[in-house]
């Protein structure tokens, strides 16, 4: 694992094996750099000049023998254009410096990049983004490989960041811890997902759950089996897992920071750790990408695993329904008609529409708690990677409020979503003939159907949906889970915890 740290100093003495500074378009040095080239006589100066590097953002150089410095050697960046530069770009060319020095075979680096003053971005965000980024691209999965990947003699090991002012040296530590604990649940995300069918199933995704409390024991975890779901009527959760021998689970994560009577945000996470379709099996190309279907368990637990090793003051339960949807004598059937928790009849229209029915039941579930706001995460539709693609996540919610939270605190995490309507109107889509509603509602605007299907089970609290289908994994040579919204998610929780330190 990386380690991460701050510190402030002149960059012409600092004692490190790579010392990184920005070169924006035009062969403009950023000031640590323009502090470099003064001490070494000019020497970047006279790399520019023969055109080695023009600062196109993202692109490296990598220096030896820089004269009358400290550094072994010197990393130039480039930042792109000056006035464009923003935290993305910033980001962007920081992830880039480290992937290019920890394939080299450097085991540590310090960066100026830090030290760039952007408008309207502060520190934390600069920080936060930077571990986070880093940590992402530099992650691999290799855990089932006999042969592991090799990857260089001398790993990075170590990111030391510049600050520019030494009095924002206690907040930017702070700052250090937080983004290390939300990679921490990031690369839990990416680890539960990565994992195929026969590896993570609903028991062992609940055993994972319950030993995450001998790490954080300010997090309590309950696990609900087929017969307390039975008890407790939760007839659409149980009916998505009849065609398997798996039994479902429901996992109950409780992180308690805050006063007992206050009212908490709760976590639904969709966990289908295998979805064949069911009885409406899906094509066979790409059925093995269905592993990610528990996306948004992997998700959810991450994000609980990165609240409770911050202690946020601020009370967050997380639902995990789990599941593995298989075909069957014992299946689900399109035409059956099942009664959820809430009393509210579903005719089942397609078995591949389940991530909706485990969810119901947890929506449902969720109430209990008379919660501020909850949210739930789930891989529910491919009109959504049409819709939206891969870039961002959809957002739908029933207050809009809570909605624009969302968007904001994706915008910081540099991980976004869009939000799409959950008009009245679409709920038409959902009418049956034999039960309260069908499970689908047609090909038109299957993402919002499935959130106004959702909606129907929501009506006593504020309530928004992610669709991740697009975000929770990546397809093609870089296939792999995200751990996607994760970031997203710490950085709501944490602005609410802000919040509610505040009044």
């Amino acid at each position: 694992m990386l380690e991460f740290s701050v510190k402030s100093g002149a960059p012409e003495k600092q004692r490190t094996a790579c010392l990184i500074v920005g070169v924006f378009e035009s062969r403009r040095l950023t000031p640590a750099a323009e502090t470099i080239d003064q001490a070494s006589d000019g020497f970047l100066t006279s790399v520019t000049r023969r055109g080695d590097m023009d600062g196109e953002i993202g692109d490296t150089l990598l220096l030896h023998g820089v004269p009358n410095i400290q550094a072994d050697r010197v990393l130039l960046v480039g930042l792109g254009k000056e006035r464009e530069l923003d935290t993305r770009g910033l980001v962007k060319a920081t992830r880039a410096a480290v992937e290019a020095l920890h394939h080299r075979g450097t085991s540590e680096c310090v960066s100026h990049l830090t030290e760039i003053d952007i408008r309207g971005c502060s520190l934390e965000q600069v920080l936060r983004q930077s571990i986070v980024s880093i940590e992402d691209s530099l992650y691999r999965f290799d855990e089932l490989k006999t042969d592991k990947e090799l990857g260089p003699r001398r790993p990075l090991r170590k990111v030391t960041f510049i600050l520019s002012n030494r009095k924002d040296l206690m907040d930017a530590e702070r700052h250090v811890r937080e983004a290390t604990a939300i990679s921490n649940g990031v690369r839990i995300a990416k680890n539960l997902a990565n994992r195929p069918g026969n590896h993570l199933t609903p028991t062992t995704m609940a055993d994972y759950a319950r030993k995450m409390t001998e790490t954080h024991v300010n997090l309590q975890v309950e696990v609900l089996d087929q017969s307390r779901m039975e008890a407790l009527g939760m007839n659409a959760l149980l009916a998505v897992a009849k065609g398997s021998s798996e039994p479902p689970k429901m996992i109950v994560m409780e992180h308690m920071g805050a006063d007992a009577d206050t009212p908490p945000i709760v976590l639904v996470g969709k966990g289908v750790t295998f979805d064949s379709g069911g009885i409406s099996l899906k094509p066979g190309p790409d059925m093995d990408q269905m592993k990610f279907d528990m996306g948004g368990a992997a998700a959810t637990i991450g994000v609980m695993s990165a609240v409770a090793e911050m202690q946020l003051p601020i009370n967050v339960v997380a639902l995990v329904p789990t599941v593995e949807n298989m075909p069957d004598g014992n299946a689900l059937k399109p035409g059956d008609v099942i009664r959820s928790m809430s009393g509210q009849t579903i005719e089942v229209l397609n078995t591949d529409a389940e991530g909706r029915l485990i969810l119901c039941d947890a929506l449902t579930y969720a109430g209990r708690y008379k919660p501020q706001a909850v949210i739930d995460l789930a891989t529910l539709t491919g009109a959504c990677i049409v819709a939206l693609g891969r870039v961002p996540s959809a957002v739908l919610s029933n207050r809009d409020t809570l909605a624009a939270e969302l968007i904001q605190a994706g915008e910081k995490a540099n991980d976004r979503v869009w939000q799409l309507p959950i008009w009245d109107e679409y709920q038409d889509q959902l009418k049956s003939n034999f039960a309260d509603m069908a499970n689908i509602g047609g090909r038109e605007g299957g993402t919002i159907t499935a959130a106004a299907f959702l909606s129907r089970f929501t009506r006593e609290y504020d309530w928004a949906h992610l669709d991740i289908a697009g975000t929770a994994w990546k397809v093609g040579d870089a296939k792999g889970a995200t751990g996607r919204p994760v970031a997203l998610l710490a950085e709501f929780l944490m602005k609410r915890a802000e919040q509610a330190s505040a009044s």
